[in-house]
């Protein structure tokens, strides 16, 4: 499994690690009087949400550490230059700021990220500057660009929340079931749920978190989709951005770190092709030379 979302790792574990010390705290437990359903949902968006907002906040600090990006202040030879005039050229056309650049040490791949559409980073590989013609690289930072003009980052925010906050609500109703079977009939209840709901919810939202990542998935592969097309409509043609999935379809691509994986240009397929975030490269070819026609 290559890519997993970008906000699974962080949000789940946000949630979780949340979800413990809350419970430790008595908050968002089921009290004396049983299960308060509306309690339960507001409790249950507030913690859904937190984690996919914090992911959201800290992601462009968070990728510049996690890859050792640099950020082109200074352009230092007409490389860069061209990579940096390049983007912004690309960010005008989409209307939008213009994003950090930055350029990382590693195999062929690129990823923009960041919270605002006028203040995102876009980022490429040294790999992928030295394996693509100019056309190809062009068409890549258009993709990218394309993401953060299609706002993909706060449209996958909410959906990581939503989802997020329906793991945490069946979580714990499941947990208060679970809780009323072990503890049995006569066991005195009014301290609220016992260690068998708390183990209970915290392996219902690992669960019911990787069940949810299925669908965060899907959503993912649709906006590469749309990026692709974004790509195309920016440049005036789909055949640069043909081309440029091409060639990485022939190569190995660079690992991103965990927090990353969904942000990157490339995917994977296979036997975990349902929790990739990207669809197989021949499926994005197929579908801009459907665009072109």
């Amino acid at each position: 499994m290559k890519r997993i979302v970008l906000f699974i790792a962080t949000n789940l574990a946000v949630m979780v690690v949340l979800s413990i010390v809350l419970s430790v705290l008595g908050i968002g437990r089921p009290g004396s009087g049983g299960l308060q359903l509306g309690n339960l949902l507001a409790f249950s968006l507030v913690v859904g949400f937190t984690g996919s907002i914090i992911s959201l906040l800290i992601s462009k600090p968070m990728a510049k550490w996690s890859t050792g990006a640099r950020v082109i202040d200074a352009p230092a030879n007409a490389t860069e230059q061209w990579l940096v005039a390049t983007v912004h050229g690309l960010a005008q056309r989409a209307g939008i700021g213009n994003p950090e650049v930055a350029v990382y040490d590693g195999e062929p791949n690129a990823f923009a990220t960041g919270a605002f559409k006028d203040s995102a980073l876009v980022a490429v590989s040294t790999g992928l500057l030295q394996s693509m013609n100019r056309d190809e690289v062009e068409a890549v930072l258009g993709h990218e660009v394309a993401h953060i003009a299609n706002g993909d980052m706060v449209t996958m925010t909410l959906i990581q929340g939503v989802v997020n906050t329906f793991v945490v609500f069946l979580a714990r109703v499941v947990g208060f079931f679970v809780d009323n079977m072990l503890r049995g009939r006569d066991s005195e209840r009014s301290n609220g749920g016992g260690i068998g709901y708390m183990v209970t919810v915290v392996v219902c939202e690992i669960v019911f978190g990787l069940l949810a990542s299925l669908i965060v998935a899907w959503f993912s592969r649709q906006r590469e989709f749309r990026a692709d097309a974004g790509s195309a409509q920016l440049l005036g043609s789909s055949v640069p951005m043909q081309h440029a999935l091409a060639r990485l379809g022939g190569l190995e691509p660079g690992a991103l770190p965990q927090n990353l994986t969904a942000s990157g240009i490339t995917g994977g397929g296979g036997w975990s092709a349902l929790f990739s975030t990207h669809p197989p490269m021949e499926e994005r070819i197929a579908a801009l030379q459907q665009l072109s026609r």
